[in-house]
C-alpha cells in the first residue's frame, strides 16, 4: 500500500508542539508529561507509528515501539501514564482528538477547508492536483487538493474525488464519490458539531474499475484501500479504513461498513451487507442478500443472515420449507 504525506490534503492551520497540547485542550487535561517536546507533524494510528506524531489509545496498551520514537499519546485511561513518558491523560478522548485535529488541520468538514481550482474543460480541477497527462477527465467533475490520477485513467462525468490516490488505468464511473467523509462520531453527541476529523485517504490501486453513484470513504487517520484489478459495481459503499484486497468483485448495492478487511479474489453478490472490523479471508464467495457479521475464513462459500457456509445454509431452507415456514 502507498504511502501518503498528510498535509498535501490537509493543510496545517498552525505549527505546535507537543508542550502545547495542554493549552489547546484547557480543562479536558488530567494530567500531562512531555519530557520530549517536538513539533507535531503527524497522526499515527496503531497500526502505523509515525515520527512526531499524536496517536489517541481508547484502552491500556504497553507497547514499546510507541517509546521509540517521537510520538505523544493521547489517552482517557488514566493506567497508560505508567508505560509513557510523553503523554497527556484527558477527560474524554472523542473531544480531546476533535479539538486537537481540528486546531492543528484544515479539513473539509470545518467551513474554513483551503483549495484553489482551475476550470478545465468543464470540471473544476484543483492547482494542488496531479493528473497525468493521458488520463481523461469527464465534465462536471471536481478534483481536490492533493489528489493524483496515475496513467490512463478514466473519470466519467460529475465524479468527485479528493483525498485519494489514484493509480494506472483506473476507469471511476459518473456520479461516485471518492475519498469522502468516513461516517466517525461519538454516539453519545451526534451531529454535525461533534464529527470525528477524517484525515486518512483512499488508495486505489491499477486497474479498478468503479462503477456509477459508488461512495468510498477516506480513512480516519490511515487509508481506506482497494487493490489491483478489483470489479466494484454501481451503488456500492465502502466505509473508512476498509482494505479490499486484489482481483475482488463486489456486485451492486453491497455496503462494507468502517474497518472491515477482505482478502484476495473475492467474490461478493449483489446487496451483502458487512458489519464493522472483520476479516474475510482469501477466495471466498458470499451470496447476494447475505448479512456478514463475523470473519470468514479462507476458501469459504457464505450464505443468508447470519451468513454461514452454504452447504449449512441450504439444509436450513429444506427445514423450514418441510416445516411450512
Amino acid at each position: 500500500m502507498r504511502d501518503f504525506i498528510r498535509s498535501n490534503f490537509f493543510p496545517f492551520k498552525a505549527t505546535y508542539k507537543t508542550s502545547d497540547i495542554s493549552n489547546l485542550l484547557k480543562s479536558q487535561v488530567v494530567s500531562s508529561s512531555s519530557i520530549n517536546n517536538f513539533e507535531i507533524m503527524d497522526i499515527s494510528s496503531l497500526s502505523i507509528i509515525r515520527n512526531n506524531s499524536l496517536v489517541f489509545f481508547e484502552k491500556k496498551i504497553d507497547d514499546k515501539n510507541f517509546s521509540s520514537k517521537n510520538v505523544h499519546i493521547v489517552s482517557d485511561i488514566i493506567d497508560n501514564k505508567n508505560f509513557y513518558e510523553n503523554i497527556t491523560i484527558v477527560k474524554n478522548l472523542s473531544d480531546s482528538y476533535n479539538k486537537l485535529l481540528n486546531e492543528i488541520y484544515f479539513h473539509d468538514d470545518h467551513i474554513d477547508m483551503q483549495d484553489e481550482f482551475d476550470f478545465v474543460d468543464g470540471s473544476y480541477l484543483s492547482k494542488f492536483a496531479k493528473i497525468h497527462s493521458t488520463s481523461f477527465i469527464g465534465k462536471n467533475c471536481v478534483i481536490s487538493r492533493g489528489v493524483e490520477i496515475g496513467k490512463n485513467c478514466i473519470i466519467k462525468d460529475n465524479v468527485t474525488i479528493k483525498n485519494s490516490l489514484i493509480g494506472e488505468d483506473v476507469i471511476i464511473c459518473e456520479n461516485s464519490s471518492i475519498g469522502t467523509t468516513g461516517f466517525g462520531f461519538n454516539l453519545n453527541r451526534r451531529g454535525s458539531l461533534y464529527l470525528n476529523p477524517q484525515i486518512g485517504t483512499v488508495i486505489i490501486d491499477d486497474g479498478v474499475h468503479i462503477g456509477s453513484c459508488c461512495t468510498i470513504d477516506r480513512g480516519k487517520i490511515d487509508s481506506t484501500y482497494i487493490g489491483k484489478n478489483s470489479m466494484i459495481d454501481n451503488m456500492v459503499h465502502i466505509a473508512h479504513n476498509v482494505v479490499i484486497g486484489n482481483n475482488a468483485c463486489i456486485a451492486a448495492q453491497t455496503g462494507i461498513s468502517g474497518s472491515v478487511k477482505i482478502g484476495d479474489n473475492a467474490t461478493i453478490g449483489g446487496q451483502v451487507g458487512f458489519a464493522g472490523h472483520i476479516t474475510i479471508g482469501e477466495n471466498v464467495v458470499i451470496a447476494a442478500k447475505s448479512g456478514v457479521t463475523k470473519n470468514v475464513k479462507d476458501n469459504s462459500v457464505v450464505a443468508g443472515f447470519p451468513a454461514t457456509d452454504i452447504r449449512e445454509w441450504k439444509k436450513k431452507i429444506i427445514r423450514q420449507r418441510k416445516n411450512g415456514h
